[in-house]
């Protein structure tokens, strides 16, 4: 089994880095979603990545539960948790312990049979946010990559498309 964590900035290209690098296990893929379509503009982000990838992926949207899911879907092809960031937005909207929820994604990820490739953005590269709820989440995404880079067995930085291999 292979944990793999994908990091970049916003299109930097490590969607699809990642959908190839999920598409080389055997098996059928597993597309685990964490955005949800509020509004036209992600409406319009999701429709392209679904076009992108093609019908051949089984698609689970999962917003919160994420360790659940994968548990759920484990045994088959590989997953790929697209993405992360996304999902530490959503529990912290939800107002649920995000610390909680990325230490459990943590300890369930060896545990898993099947191939995981995780998708998460770097956003602590740019200058410190002017408010206090952007730099609660640029601090948690931080904490939350470091948490999963530390149990994943490859990470990958992509900038402009190319992979840069950290680990």
């Amino acid at each position: 089994m292979a944990v793999i964590l994908i990091t970049g900035g916003a299109r930097s290209g490590k969607s699809k880095r990642a959908e190839m690098r999920t598409r080389a296990f055997p098996g059928q893929p597993v597309y685990v979603a964490t955005a949800e379509a509020l509004d036209g503009e992600m409406e319009a982000r999701i429709a392209k990545h679904r076009a992108r990838r093609g019908t051949d992926w089984i698609e689970r949207e999962v917003p919160l539960d994420l360790a659940a899911a994968l548990f759920a879907s484990d045994g088959g092809g590989a997953r790929l948790v697209d993405c992360l960031t996304l999902w530490l937005s959503n529990l912290m909207h939800a107002g649920r312990d995000w610390e909680r929820e990325v230490n459990a994604l943590a300890a369930a990820l060896p545990r898993l049979n099947s191939p995981v490739v995780l998708v998460t953005n770097e956003v602590g590269l740019g200058i410190v946010p002017d408010n206090a709820l952007a730099r609660l989440y640029r601090d948690a995404a931080g904490i939350m990559n470091q948490t999963i880079a530390e149990c994943a067995d490859e990470v990958e930085f992509v900038v402009a498309g190319l992979p840069m291999k950290l680990k």
